[in-house]
């Protein structure tokens, strides 16, 4: 499945695409909230500026994605692998991100502590 397809099936109303290859995906500025993305591989995917507020993103594949100024409220990031990724500005309110993996390649928004949100560094 590619970026577009993904984005005509949400809007058509399907939200559950566990274990989807996203690999490499564009989808800077996506509005999908509440999308269901459970185990997908994400790697290098562009998803600057996505709303994905309320997503179930648990252990998804987000190594080296760029997740710069996306809204991740709420969303589960449960045991994610984070690795290089980009989340510089990402709103991160209330996100579960025990388990998810990081790296010193990791970017997180100043001040952002991963161990007091029970995350993991490899």
């Amino acid at each position: 499945m590619d970026a577009k397809e993904l984005k005509r099936r949400y809007a058509l109303g399907e939200r559950y695409f566990p274990a989807v290859n996203l690999s490499r995906a564009k989808l800077i500025g996506a509005d999908l909230p509440g999308i269901n993305l459970w185990g997908a591989n994400l790697s290098l995917a562009n998803l600057a500026k996505a709303k994905l507020w309320g997503a179930d993103l648990s252990r998804a594949n987000l190594a080296k994605a760029n997740l710069t100024k996306a809204n991740l409220s709420g969303v589960k990031l449960n045991e994610a692998n984070l690795r290089g990724a980009k989340l510089n500005l990402a709103k991160l309110y209330g996100a579960d991100l025990r388990g998810a993996y990081y790296d010193e390649s990791t970017r997180f928004s100043k001040g952002f502590d991963p161990i007091s949100r029970n995350m993991q560094k490899l």
